[in-house]
């Protein structure tokens, strides 16, 4: 089945690329989602109309998100965990809880942007990478301390 894309999908296309996908994939979620709309002659001509406004809008989320993306490559987040013997942590750092201390920051990040492959197990410095948008993706840092050291160790409190 034949799409029209009405937005930047990264594994997909650009905005107004006809491509071709499953009738499933189509049907289920892109056209839903309008993300997409069936490429038709009549929905082609509809869709250079709304190209324009389309288009302002991906521009500006794409601004919004290397705004946000300038503001995390330069925050750090402390995150404070319970350690047993020999620095081993107890459970893991996982995405919610950066996402977590990031909004105690004032930063609105989803759980699901913050590309962690694995939960944080160590204490330390971590780079973490954070998707906003299509070739929008900072590198966040959060440091993983012992509790009862984030006071000493940032001027951030609980």
């Amino acid at each position: 089945m034949e799409v029209i894309l009405r937005t930047d999908m990264e594994n997909l296309g650009k905005l107004g690329d006809v491509v071709k996908v499953k009738p499933g994939y189509a049907r289920n979620y892109l056209i839903p989602k309008e993300l997409a709309m069936q490429a038709t002659p009549s929905n082609l001509k509809v869709f250079e109309q709304q190209r324009r406004k389309l288009q302002e809008k991906l521009d500006k989320a794409r601004a919004e998100a290397e705004s946000l993306a300038g503001r995390l490559e330069e925050t750090v987040i402390t995150i404070p965990v319970r350690v047993g013997e020999s620095d081993k942590l107890y459970g893991s750092v996982t995405s919610a809880m950066i996402s977590e201390a990031l909004a105690q920051q004032g930063l609105e990040v989803d759980k699901k942007d913050i590309e962690l492959d694995n939960p944080i197990r160590s204490l330390g410095e971590h780079q973490v990478p954070v998707k906003l948008y299509s070739g929008v993706r900072p590198e966040l840092k959060v440091n993983v301390v012992r509790h009862g050291e984030e006071s000493a160790s940032s001027g951030e409190g609980e």
